[in-house]
């Protein structure tokens, strides 16, 4: 071989694409074909990881999904991705591989002396750490503590890749592209079924990629490849490389990543990164296959230790050798078939360790024949080596100990059905005594497993397997069965070895480093610290050691770790149990759940008619719910403090425009809308004339404030009825759920009608004068035009709906016209307003006018507060039901001293900040409790004062009394005066006259 590089074989890889790649900054080459595992193991390169904890060098242990140690970063910049499994990153031509999880380097990590003090981070020690004497340190080593914390590090950049979501139905889903899983979706084909074939790898094949025993007289490989030619010839079949069934949820619908573009050098732009894809089968099969599970001994972490099927993959599928001098160690047959196949392939395998006395003797012979050592009766007890295995220590029937030059110790008790899926569908596993291995259990969705899934190892029975089960998910689909034959392969010896050599005792004995869970380093003394400890439910025992919690979820581990937990209580693997198989089955980028769905295109920006004028007329847009708004209008030479002061001037003075196009519009029509209104809000609508409008409350069912705004009766059972900007949507939700669900009986329609309308409010003491000059069809003197008056008339030649309604305090009019002309209304309304001194205004602007009037919004409406929380319960009627009636009245929501509106006006003339708590102490060292908060506040022009709005507890029996506002995050402490909210003109009589 040339380096690690075997000179012949490698089913996966294509040595005439040689490919150039890095791993921390080290230049290297491979192959097409290759992961970025088998590419390193190629170049030699033996230590890929540090730990979690002590920061112990680690190497490659698996060749899959399962791998719980090379853990490294792929890309750079913005394209860095971290903590990606090293076995299953294909590699591509100038892939930029890192190391992670260490300082200065992969080599020397001076975080490794955390190994020193083990005894003080043992199992729980997070957990001690806050009690006890060490709590008052707490705050000077947290930011030790938390930088050593977590593996990789995100870029923290814009992610440049784009992501997609789709939905895929199918008559049967196959998950797995192993025989069994080939040879399912092959039989299922044949019936005319819309098959799905899902497989995690690059190609599908599974294990036949690295296996020896031919199928239907062919090499494995080479089936493997023709039967997925021939699924994809097929027109009513999907077969999907690259994806990974990550999660089963009920009604038989699956969660699935697509790895589009991760393999390719050039990424191209009309492709996204990731497609994660909701299948929606009517039937399932699980061939999943199983996972191999190591032996534990003394040193089993350091970079060399694998297991055994993952070194014959390497040199089966990739052509590379795990190492110069390999040692097997394992109790079933597997091990020394799996042996004997790398050593044909050109391995160097120096022994076999078998702990059974007596090993079938046809498998020894051809051992023995092939230049390997025998080692029977006998067990691995202690691997030796500094930043890599250098040798073993074997340990015979007798006793003595014979030490092995070896630089990989290839372990295997051999294999666990994964059996994820299965229990993610509702299917608690069935632990088989006899055999030492969890099965599925009885399944609660219309799912049937096969293969290795199903506990049948080996070829040929995962073949015969996979066949019997795509045939019975595509009748039990509707079709009818095809008389084709199952592929065959010849049947191994033993297909079914026990799982029951999970560790060896260590000469060492409590000295011994045997690690259970190897990226989060829990130890066998962990485990026995756990149980001493009182945590022995298995739930228990995950949580205090970390153990199964990594980015592997424990599938190298858990079963160890369920095993010893069983010996030291005494009791069956079964009565101890297993933890709770959770979705995602393997790490799933963020980006594909989210898809397409982010920024703008999770909320679109939406954009009122007046847009365009707003831009060209100096706005600072803001968002408002989904919409853009002008926050203010900037003149030469202004702040932001500036501009807002002399808008809200302006509308105290002469006359404001502002567009309120954003309010939520929904048109309410029927013979029972009075009925309905009545019911929705809290005060009595049946009882408006035509012409008028009131204003509302409605609440939530357990009492609490939902939503306000007005309503206006345009006829006998037609009403308009405005909303919030941001509650607009979740209003319109909650009116058809009600007349959908709960008044069915209610002859009610009601419609969206917010984009049929532009909205402009025209507000201050030149307001009546400005929109008379344009008003036609109604009178807009008092008498005409109320206050809570509505009309319907042309303003601008335009057909309007206005009504005199304020939300600024002052006389005030919102004008309604179609949406097309929003723009040329206002900006006629704009131009007769010119000799008043007309200017628009934003929403800082309208913000203080509010504040001023103590009128409550969106900060106020917090989804914690009730109508007598904000002074507003003289609008909750004792003349009928309405929505949250009933739960209102609760005694926690009457208690007089929950939080109540009040008003603030600053003492020492400093602005008060939005957040600051309310307390009694003057001295901020010690504020003492907080007994409110600051919900709104801002700069009054009309009082010269800095004013806010707060919930203070038992608010209105404190008018007059001193409070502080204290916010130790920006570190002020001003002094207020609690008063009533309504600082201007608090009888109204500007809105009025």
């Amino acid at each position: 071989m040339s380096g690690y590089r075997l000179a012949t074989g490698g089913t996966a890889i294509d040595r005439n694409r040689p490919i150039r790649f890095s791993f921390d900054g080290r230049a290297l080459r491979g192959f097409a074909g290759d992961t970025l595992a088998s590419a390193l193991l190629a170049s030699g390169i033996r230590i890929v990881a540090r730990s979690f904890k002590y920061h112990r060098p680690r190497g490659i242990v698996t060749a899959g999904a399962e791998e719980p140690n090379a853990l490294v970063t792929i890309g750079t910049g913005a394209r860095a991705d971290p903590n990606v499994r090293a076995t299953v990153a294909e590699l591509h031509d100038g892939l930029v591989a890192t190391s992670q999880n260490r300082w200065p380097s992969l080599d020397f990590d001076l975080m490794a002396v955390n190994g020193l003090i083990a005894p003080l981070i043992g199992a729980g020690f997070y957990y001690k750490t806050f009690m006890g004497p060490t709590r008052g340190a707490w705050h000077v080593y947290e930011r030790f503590i938390r930088r050593a914390a977590g593996m990789g590090r995100a870029s923290g950049l814009a992610d440049p890749d784009r992501y997609e979501r789709a939905n895929l139905f199918c008559d049967v889903l196959v998950v797995g592209g192993g025989a069994a899983g080939l040879a399912a979706a092959l039989a299922a084909a044949r019936t005319g079924a819309r098959v799905v074939l899902a497989d995690e790898g690059a190609e599908p094949g599974g294990w036949l990629l690295a296996e020896t025993t031919p199928v239907n007289g062919n090499a494995p490989a080479d089936w493997a490849r023709a039967t997925v030619r021939a699924l994809s010839a097929f027109p009513n079949v999907r077969v999907m490389p690259r994806t990974t069934v990550w999660g089963y949820y009920d009604h038989n619908q699956l969660a699935a990543l697509e790895r589009v573009t991760d393999h390719l050098a050039e990424k191209p732009a009309h492709l996204p990164r990731h497609r994660h894809w909701s299948i929606h089968a009517t039937e399932v099969v699980l061939a999943t296959g199983a996972i191999e599970q190591p032996v534990l001994v003394d040193g089993n972490d350091l970079p060399g230790v694998m297991l055994a099927g993952a070194v014959a993959r390497y040199a089966l599928a990739y052509g590379v050798a795990a190492g110069r001098h390999v040692v097997f160690f394992g109790g079933h047959d597997g091990v020394w078939q799996t042996a004997l196949a790398a050593a044909a392939s050109g391995v160097n395998v120096a022994a076999i360790v078998d702990p059974r006395p007596e090993p079938p003797s046809a498998l020894a012979d051809a051992c023995r024949d092939t230049g390997i050592a025998v080692r029977p009766g006998a067990s691995v007890v202690r691997v030796h080596g500094g930043k890599s295995v250098r040798s073993v220590d074997v340990a015979g029937a007798d006793g003595r100990v014979e030490r092995i030059e070896a630089d990989v110790c290839a372990t295997s008790s051999g294999w666990m059905p994964a059996v994820h899926l299965a229990s993610q569908a509702g299917s608690r596993p069935v632990y088989d005594a006899g055999r030492g291995i969890f099965l599925p259990g009885t399944p609660r969705e219309r799912w049937r497993a096969a293969g290795a899934c199903a506990g049948d190892f080996g070829i040929a029975a995962a073949l015969q397997g996979g066949d019997a089960a795509g045939r019975a998910a595509a009748v039990a689909a509707g079709f009818a069965a095809s008389r084709t034959e199952a592929p065959r392969a010849a049947t191994q010896a033993e297909p079914s070895p026990p799982l029951r050599l999970i560790s060896t005792p260590s000469p060492r004995g409590e000295k011994a480093k045997i690690f259970v869970d190897q990226q989060h380093d829990v130890t066998v003394a962990d485990v026995v610290l756990a149980h001493r400890e009182g945590f022995r439910s298995v739930e228990h025992l995950k949580r205090y050691t970390t153990l199964g919690m990594a980015i592997d979820q424990g599938k190298t581990s858990n079963v160890a770790g369920l095993s010893l937990m069983a010996e030291l209580r005494g009791q069956t693997v079964a009565e101890v149990g297993t933890t709770t198989f959770r979705a995602p089955y393997a790490p799933v980028t963020l980006g594909a759940i989210a898809g397409a769905e982010t920024g703008r295109h999770v909320r679109p920006v939406r954009h009122t008619p007046m847009h365009a004028w707003h831009l060209a007329n100096g706005a600072e847009m803001m968002p408002a719910g989904a919409w853009l708004r002008p926050r203010v209008y900037y003149r030469a030479g202004e702040n932001l403090r500036d501009a807002y002061i002399r808008e809200a001037r302006t509308v105290r003075e002469r006359v404001g425009i502002c567009d309120v196009s954003t309010l939520g519009k929904i048109d309410v029509q029927g013979p029972d809308a009075a009925e309905f209104l009545d019911r929705v809000y809290t005060n009595l609508f049946s009882t408006l004339p035509v012409g008028k409008a009131r204003y509302g409350l409605m609440l939530r069912d357990d009492g609490i404030l939902f939503d306000d705004g007005t309503s206006w009766r345009l006829s006998e059972t037609h009403f308009l009825m405005t909303t919030t900007t941001a509650n607009a949507a979740a209003v319109l939700q909650r009116l058809e759920f009600l007349l959908a669900t709960d008044w069915l009986e209610l002859r009610v329609a009601v419609s969206s009608v917010t984009d049929a309308w532009a909205g402009i409010a025209v507000a201050g003491p030149q307001s009546r004068a400005t929109l008379a000059k344009l008003s036609d069809g109604f009178d807009v003197s008092d008498e005409g035009l109320p206050h809570l008056g509505v009309r319907t008339g042309t303003v601008a030649g335009v057909p309007a709906i206005v009504a005199r309604l304020s939300f600024s305090g002052e006389r005030a009019y919102e004008v309604y016209v179609p949406w097309r002309f929003g723009t040329s209304v206002w900006e006629a309304l704009i131009g007769a307003g010119q000799e008043f001194g007309i200017a628009p205004y934003g929403l800082e602007a309208l913000g203080t006018l509010r504040i001023e009037k103590g009128h409550v919004a969106g900060a106020e409406l917090d989804g914690r507060t009730t109508a007598a929380d904000l002074g507003l319960a003289g609008l909750l009627s004792r003349k009928k039901p309405f929505i949250g009636s009933a739960m209102a009245g609760r005694p926690a929501l009457v208690d007089p001293n929950r939080l109540r509106l009040v008003g603030l006006v600053s003492r020492d003339g400093r602005p008060i900040r939005i957040g600051a708590h309310i307390v009694r102490s003057a001295d901020p060292r010690r504020p003492g409790p907080s007994i409110g908060h600051v919900t709104s506040t801002t700069y009054s022009p009309a009082l010269g004062r800095n004013i806010a709005l707060a919930l203070v507890e038992n608010g209105p029996a404190l008018h007059g009394q001193t409070a502080y506002a204290a916010d130790p995050v920006r570190g002020t402490h001003g002094t207020v005066e609690i008063r009533d909210p309504h600082f201007y003109d608090p009888d109204g009589s500007r809105m009025h006259g």
